[in-house]
C-alpha cells in the first residue's frame, strides 16, 4: 500500500553486520591482550593466577600420558588444596580425592558460596536442614570437605564406582551426570597435589607481615595429628646478598619410615602452602630439591640443589628430603 517494503529495511542492517563483527574481535582480542601482558610483567606479579600440571599417566598407573593443567583463581586453588590435603589427612586414597574435587566443581565452581539452592551452601553446596552440620560449620573449608570424605567413606565400594554414582550416592543431586564432566579436570587436580604434579601459582610477593600461628594453626587443622612444628624467625637475605629480610618458619617433617603414605602428605602440604600463599602471606616454599618463591620465576617452582638448610652456596631455604618448609615474610 505505500510503506517500503520490508527488503528495504533488512539492507542496511546486513551491510554493519561484519563492521559490528569486526569490531567485537578487536575488542576480544584487546581484552586477551591485556590479560596476557598482566600476567606475563612483574615476573607473574601482574593477575595472580594458579595452575596445576600434572602427568596422567602418573596417576592412572600406566606411567606414560600427556601431560594435564588446570587453571584456576587464588581462591579456587587455596579450596582445591584444602579438598586434597583434608583427604590425605583422612588416609582416603586418589580416587575418593578425585570425586571430592569434582563435586565441588560442579557445586560451586571451587568457591566457599555463602549461599545456593534453598538453604545450600559452602564448597559442596551441603544443606544445614539435611543434617550436614550448621551452616558455620559448613563454610569451613575443612569442615565440609572432612565431612564429604565421612559420608563417601561410608558408601560400599566407591572407589570402583562410576564418578557420578559415587558423588550422587553422597550429594543426592537432582543433576547427577553433571558431575562427569569435571573428572579430567579434578584428575589433573588431584595428581598435581598428591603424585605426579605440581601446584604453581603468581602474583606479587607478599609485603605486609605474615602470621606463621595461623599458617601453623591452618596446616594443624587440615592434618591433625600430622600438623607442623614452628621453627624460630630466622633472618634471610636477596640474591645480591645486602638486604636482610625477616622470615618465619613452619617447617612439616615426614614420620620416619612413613611411606608412601608420608611423601603424599608433603607432597600435598607443599601445594596447599603455595595456594594459601596469598592470604597467609607466604614468601617461599621449599620441598626437595626444589623451590617456589612468591613473585618471582613466573610462578614456577625451581630448582635450589642442595641436600639441606646450608648448602655449598651457602642458601639457607633449601629442604632435606622429607621436609617441607614454609617462609612467612616477616
Amino acid at each position: 500500500m505505500g510503506g517500503v517494503p520490508q527488503t528495504d529495511h533488512s539492507r542496511p542492517r546486513r551491510r554493519r553486520r561484519p563492521l559490528r563483527w569486526t569490531a567485537g574481535l578487536l575488542v576480544l582480542v584487546a581484552v586477551v591482550g591485556y590479560f596476557i601482558v598482566q600476567r606475563e610483567s612483574n615476573g607473574g606479579g601482574g593477575v595472580p593466577y594458579c595452575t596445576a600440571t600434572a602427568d596422567i599417566g602418573a596417576a592412572d598407573g600406566s606411567g606414560s600420558g600427556p601431560d594435564g593443567s588446570y587453571e584456576m583463581s587464588p581462591e579456587q586453588a587455596a579450596n582445591a588444596a584444602t579438598i586434597a590435603a583434608v583427604g590425605v589427612s583422612k588416609g582416603m586414597p586418589d580416587r575418593a580425592v578425585t570425586i571430592a574435587l569434582a563435586t565441588a566443581m560442579q557445586e560451586s565452581a571451587l568457591r566457599n558460596l555463602d549461599h545456593g539452592d534453598r538453604d545450600s551452601l559452602g564448597l559442596f553446596q551441603q544443606r544445614p536442614s539435611q543434617g550436614w552440620g550448621t551452616p558455620e560449620q559448613i563454610m569451613d573449608p575443612v569442615y565440609s570437605a572432612g565431612i564429604f570424605y565421612d559420608r563417601l567413606g561410608e558408601v560400599k565400594g566407591y572407589s570402583r564406582l562410576p564418578l557420578t554414582v559415587a558423588a550422587q550416592k553422597v550429594q543426592l543431586s537432582g543433576f547427577p551426570q553433571a558431575y562427569a564432566k569435571h573428572e579430567p579436570d579434578a584428575t589433573v587436580l588431584t595428581t598435581a597435589f598428591t603424585g605426579g604434579g605440581h601446584l604453581t601459582c603468581t602474583g606479587l610477593a607478599p609485603t605486609a607481615p605474615g602470621n606463621p600461628a595461623k599458617v601453623r594453626a591452618e596446616l594443624t587443622r587440615v592434618l591433625g595429628k600430622n600438623g607442623p612444628h614452628t621453627m624460630p624467625a630466622e633472618p634471610s637475605r636477596t640474591e645480591d646478598g645486602r638486604e636482610a629480610i625477616a622470615e618465619s618458619e613452619v617447617t612439616v617433617v615426614e614420620k620416619q619410615d612413613g611411606g608412601e603414605a608420608a611423601t603424599r602428605t608433603s607432597r600435598v602440604v607443599a601445594g596447599w602452602a603455595v595456594a594459601h600463599s596469598r592470604e597467609l602471606g607466604i614468601a617461599r616454599v621449599s620441598y626437595f630439591p626444589k623451590a617456589w618463591i612468591a613473585g618471582k620465576d613466573g610462578g614456577l617452582w625451581q630448582d635450589k640443589g642442595g641436600t639441606g638448610p646450608k648448602d655449598g652456596d651457602g642458601d639457607p631455604h633449601n629442604a632435606s628430603p622429607g621436609e617441607v618448609r614454609i617462609f612467612v615474610h616477616g
